[in-house]
Order: C-alpha cells, then sequence, then structure tokens
C-alpha cells in the first residue's frame, strides 16, 4: 500500500493503461467476442449492444479487431525495441571503450545511416525483402539501433574515464568485464529512459509503415493497418479508423509517461545511494 502511495499521479495515469494494453495483448484469444477475420454484419455498422465499437470496412467486429490488433503491435514492437536496445548499447559500449579506428569505422558507418531519412530507408528496404514479420523486426530493429548506438557511445565515453573504470583496467580486466560490470550498470538511467522512447517510436513507426501498406500484411493486421483499411470511412463519418489511431496515442502516451517516472526514480536511487 506504501509503495502504491508514492507513484505520482502522472506515473498511475501511465500505468493503468499500459497494463491493460499489455494484457488484452496476452489474453486477445480469451477475451475477444468474435474471430480475428470473422465477418460478423453489415460494412461500417454504428456502435451498439451487439459491436460495441461498431464493425470493420468488411463487416467484422472492431473491437475484436482492436483486441487482436494489440497483440500483434505490441509484439512486433517489443522485439524491434529489445533488438534496437541491446544492439545499439552494446556496439556503442564497445566502440567506447576499444577505441581506436573501431570508434571510427563504427561511428562513420552510423552516421552514413542516420543521414538517410528512416522512414525512406524502411520502405525502399522493405519493398525488396519478403513482407515477413521476422524482415520487418530486422529492418525496425537495426534502423533505430544508430539512435541507441549514439547515446551510449556518448554515455560510455564519459564512464569510461572514471576512476573506477581506470581501476578495473589497473586491476587486468577485460574489455567485456568493464562494459558489462562498470559501464553498463552506470548507465541504467539514462538507457531506461531511452527503452521507452524506443518502443514509442517503434509503435509509431510500424503504424507507419503498416498504413503506407509495407508493415503488417493481411490477413494480420496491427492498429497502422486498421487506420488504413477504414480511413475511407472518415469521409461519410463513420470513426472506425479514429479508434485504432487513438489507441496508438494512448499507448505511446502512457508508455511516455511510464518511462519518465522510471526516470526519476532511478535518478533518485542513484543520487540517494552517492
Amino acid at each position: 500500500m506504501l509503495a502504491v502511495q508514492r507513484i505520482p499521479v502522472p506515473a498511475l495515469i501511465g500505468l493503468a493503461p499500459t497494463a491493460l494494453f499489455v494484457l488484452v495483448a496476452i489474453f486477445a484469444h480469451w477475451i475477444a467476442p468474435h474471430g480475428y477475420g470473422e465477418i460478423v454484419g453489415d460494412v461500417w455498422e454504428p456502435i451498439s449492444a451487439t459491436h460495441w465499437l461498431g464493425t470493420d470496412n468488411l463487416g467484422r467486429d472492431l473491437l475484436s479487431r482492436m483486441i487482436f490488433g494489440a497483440r500483434v503491435t505490441i509484439f512486433i514492437a517489443v522485439l524491434a525495441t529489445a533488438l534496437s536496445f541491446s544492439l545499439g548499447a552494446i556496439l556503442g559500449f564497445t566502440a567506447a571503450v576499444v577505441g581506436g579506428w573501431l570508434d571510427t569505422l563504427m561511428s562513420r558507418f552510423v552516421d552514413l545511416l542516420m543521414a538517410i531519412p528512416t522512414l525512406i530507408f524502411a520502405l525502399v528496404v522493405l519493398s525488396v525483402l519478403p513482407s515477413t514479420v521476422i524482415t520487418l523486426i530486422l529492418v525496425m530493429g537495426i534502423l533505430d539501433s544508430t539512435r541507441v548506438y549514439r547515446l551510449s557511445r556518448a554515455i560510455a565515453v564519459d564512464i569510461n574515464v572514471m576512476d573506477y573504470v581506470e581501476a578495473a583496467k589497473l586491476r587486468g580486466e577485460g574489455e567485456v568485464w568493464i562494459i558489462f560490470r562498470e559501464i553498463l550498470p552506470n548507465a541504467l538511467s539514462p538507457l531506461i529512459s531511452e527503452l521507452g522512447l524506443r518502443f514509442i517510436n517503434a509503435i509509431l513507426f510500424l503504424s507507419a509503415l503498416s498504413f503506407l501498406g509495407l508493415g503488417v500484411q493481411p490477413p494480420d493486421a496491427d492498429w497502422g493497418s486498421m487506420v488504413k483499411e477504414n480511413k475511407d470511412g472518415i469521409v461519410f463519418g463513420i470513426g472506425a479508423a479514429l479508434i485504432p489511431a487513438a489507441a496508438i496515442a494512448m499507448l505511446a502516451i502512457s508508455v511516455n509517461l511510464v518511462a519518465d517516472w522510471v526516470l526519476n526514480r532511478t535518478t533518485s536511487l542513484k543520487g540517494g545511494r552517492g
């Protein structure tokens, strides 16, 4: 009870919908009232007791589509974020610790990737490669890892000159020890905040790719592709496309509030130990 009282109101506002979305994604098969692609009514039926969010452009239950779409959206975003975070952080730490030609080569390669607009780069790559979920995760994770690399390297460069790191080097500790036992624990605060931002970016990036037709492919669907499927209804005053769009915005804002709270908490705990 005391732990709950210490959580600020903005964090609670973010935690509630975030937890709800995650639970819905996990238990989608048990929660959804209808099948994923089951036709249950006419096209774009209004909200009713039978269909709580109405139906979509093919007469499928929109609530069921939203529930299954949450699973696809969160699953892909989590895996892409994990890939970008782990790849970017490890390479950034390695470049800072090893230095020399390796640091120069890796940094220039990352600068080259970042010079190309990410969305355009992803569209070109995905138009050539097979349209699978694995390909989508790899493209999103690798392109987004460049941002994590820049942050991780900048943090590691500052930590690498600290006295406790120099002491570890004098003890004969290897580079792997220094990266994972000396630098990583002291870089967690900004990296945790970056983790939340990367997840939000993955959600928005995936939605943009799906809206443009190169993200999640039918019969699967995420929230971004659901916006694309129902966008024509806006002309006729049908709000079916606005529901997944609102879910994307709500998830992004909620995760951002949670990330800010975690960052403030880890920063204060670290300051207290000092």
